[in-house]
């Protein structure tokens, strides 16, 4: 789907209230523990992807790439998946896919086999997906039955990737909207995972809340259908998700000002639309602000590998940026922003993880979403936002229940401000580039050429800047 240029148009979110808690003995939720996958390369990792009723699973944290164990298939075939906010379609590559039947490339993310599966059932050839670098996969659409965080989802929609190019499998969690069957094939959207739970029953409305924890966990969780308030200080605040022409299709919010050390608003306070997308690893804010930050790391970006080098040191100094979204402020940590990307010998090489968007929408990955704790609300197009509470040892998890005031401990932003999905200037607060200096980026020589997305309208450039990272002693 194309996405047009839209004028700003803000609107008054004017619901207040706060809600009650919903706790219930046997919540309906669903959950999984989420592992971080240490990746010595986040940049070029950007570049590939770049694209009570509740259930949870713990994510394992690997470094930059957050991922769940499951599996497809009767008998069971184990799967590692990428959990994937900025897409909507989960995919495992073909035991005898074109990249997979070559050596042990799939070996840790797994692989599945429509000949193994006795509930395995065909549904069309549609599935093709394509990241803005060009990679990607293609093949088949199916349904056959999924496991995780102790639950079977029976015909459970899904593609298999005989022809890939990238060994990790992916679960999109996003609108149904995005779906490649929709947006390239020009099909009817299918019920996703956390659409099907919510049609099912396992959890009462199409919503779940995201806790990646801070960058030396290993682990996080996602809770499908519940909010675990001890996983957060404060109150969350509901923000409304921007639409294009009336279309909900991304989790884009508006973003009113970048601080530091405490300072909401001191490094800017423009209106910026920006794309929560947990598979993104950095952040990719507008340039003007980023040759802020630059200078203010005494990060020194270069061009031909699309990064910002900092003293390995900084991640050791106190202070925070602080990001604001019209009321919640959610600061970030210096040590969250800086990331081990490889070694010269025995001394680690850093890079800042904040890159520049360009010409795209500007995306809050993990380094953000670390310091967040996020409700995504799909039923009512809103997102709950918290300052997260990192290592927190205990839990409290409480249903989201239907209807828009269904998110527990959580109150509306007064005069919220919302606005159109942005255009081709749109990632930038002043419009065309404005960097110059030996610490700052430059999109006309670091920016890869954003090809066309064929499912998604935020995420069509949104991969960022980023070349392969090449250290000696690598």
């Amino acid at each position: 789907m194309k996405y047009t240029i839209l004028a700003l148009a803000a609107h008054l979110l004017t619901t207040t209230s706060a809600f009650n808690l919903v706790q219930r003995e046997s919540p309906k939720v669903l959950g999984l523990d989420i592992q971080r996958r240490h990746v010595v390369n986040p940049v070029a990792r950007d570049r590939l992807r770049r694209r009570q009723k509740t259930v949870q699973q713990t994510l394992d944290n690997l470094e930059t790439l957050y991922f769940a164990n499951a599996s497809l298939g009767s008998p069971k075939q184990n799967l590692r998946l990428h959990i994937d906010t900025g897409s909507s379609d989960l995919w495992a590559n073909a035991a005898d896919s074109s990249l997979c039947s070559r050596g042990d490339q799939c070996a840790d993310s797994g692989v599945y086999n429509a000949n193994d599966s006795s509930t395995y059932e065909y549904v069309n050839s549609d599935f093709n997906i394509s990241y803005v670098d060009g990679s990607g996969a293609s093949g088949d659409y199916a349904t056959d039955t999924f496991h995780f965080g102790g639950q079977t989802i029976e015909k459970l929609q899904f593609g298999i990737g005989y022809d890939s190019s990238s060994p990790e499998g992916i679960l999109g969690i996003g609108y149904a909207i995005n779906e490649v069957q929709v947006n390239r094939a020009g099909g009817q959207p299918y019920d996703n995972l956390p659409a099907l739970l919510a049609k099912n029953g396992a959890i009462n409305t199409n919503a779940y809340s995201l806790w990646l924890n801070d960058l030396d966990a290993s682990t996080g969780s996602i809770l499908f259908g519940g909010v675990d308030t001890e996983k957060y200080t404060g109150t969350l605040s509901k923000l409304p998700i921007v639409s294009e022409g009336g279309v909900f299709a991304e989790f884009v919010i508006d973003m009113t000002g970048v601080g530091q050390n405490g300072n909401a608003g001191s490094i800017s306070n423009k209106t910026v639309p920006v794309l929560l997308d947990s598979g993104s690893s950095l952040m990719y804010l507008p340039d003007n602000v980023v040759e802020s930050l630059y200078t203010a790391f005494d990060a020194h970006y270069d061009q031909t590998q699309g990064a910002a080098f900092v003293d390995c040191n900084k991640a050791d100094q106190q202070g925070s940026l602080e990001f604001t979204f019209s009321e919640p402020t959610i600061s970030v940590p210096y040590n969250e922003l800086v990331i081990v990307a490889g070694y010269q010998g025995n001394d680690p090489v850093c890079i800042l993880g904040i890159g520049p968007a360009g010409d795209s929408v500007c995306v809050l990955g993990d380094t953000f979403l670390r310091s967040a704790y996020v409700v995504y609300d799909l039923d009512n197009n809103q997102i709950g936002l918290a300052q997260t509470n990192f290592n927190a040892t205990k839990s409290s998890v409480q249903e989201i229940q239907s209807g828009d005031d269904g998110i527990p401990d959580a109150s509306g932003v007064p005069n919220a401000v919302t606005s159109a999905a942005p255009g081709g200037d749109g990632a930038r607060i002043n419009g065309g580039p404005t960097l110059s200096g030996a610490n700052s980026p430059s999109t006309a020589a670091a920016m890869p050429i954003a090809t066309p997305h064929p499912y998604v309208g935020y995420g069509a450039a949104v991969v960022g800047a980023g070349l392969m990272l090449g250290f000696d002693g690598l």
